[in-house]
């Protein structure tokens, strides 16, 4: 117990770094995935194809790929230059972008179309229509499948610590070898990341009740 003790300040530093990482990535991660959709959506071929070419690249290698690619290939590029950290984000936010776009994607097109041929007959802009009226339903049935998609990201974050992102695993690595008590450790930060993802399924039902209300 003394060792669990010792060890959480240090486990609580990494679990910042973690959640740090993560708001950005699912932040920009759900950015890419509404951009990538639209742009799947639109009857331009060029830009379909560029749009399903990045969802097949990023969902046909595995995270691990991305990542070292991200910051060991293309910081060996002359002009790049990235910390560890823009490279996890940038890396999670990728790879969440790329299945959010599908999910928002199937969202959108689960949609009756009568609704944008009745909203386009009222006047209403493709713009807006897509704003106001679409997206918000498809929102609705696509909660669920992003809280997934959000929960399986919070957990790529801890294969970060590989290129030295001082995470809570990264953490939990150096007291682990530190202390010689790995299961005590391990158990502790195997406990963390279980009431860390437990509190945001909690967060998603409640977000899930609210919009079921409206």
């Amino acid at each position: 117990m003394d060792t669990i003790i010792a060890a959480l300040p240090y486990l609580m530093q990494g679990l910042k770094v973690t959640l740090y990482i993560f708001f950005f990535s699912i932040i920009f991660g759900f950015l890419i995935g509404l951009v990538v959709a639209l742009i799947r959506l639109t009857p331009f071929k060029i830009l379909n194809w560029i749009a399903k070419a990045f969802v097949d690249i990023i969902r046909g290698t595995p995270f691990i790929v991305q990542l070292f690619f991200i910051y060991f290939g293309m910081n060996s590029l002359e002009f790049i230059s990235l910390d560890r950290t823009v490279a996890g984000i940038l890396t999670v936010s990728l790879n969440a972008g790329a299945y959010f776009s599908e999910i928002i994607r199937t969202g959108i097109q689960s949609i009756d179309k009568g609704q944008t041929e009745a909203s386009r007959s009222l006047g209403l802009s493709q713009a807006y229509t897509m704003r106001a009226v679409i997206l918000p339903q498809a929102f609705r049935r696509m909660l669920p499948t992003i809280t997934n998609q959000t929960i399986i990201s919070f957990k790529d974050t801890s294969l970060l610590s590989i290129i030295g992102i001082a995470d809570i695993v990264q953490k939990g690595k150096v007291q682990a070898s530190a202390t010689f008590q790995h299961f005590e450790i391990w158990l502790t930060v195997g406990v963390i990341y279980f009431i860390a993802i437990y509190l945001l399924s909690l967060l998603s039902s409640f977000v899930e009740r609210r919009f079921e209300l409206r």
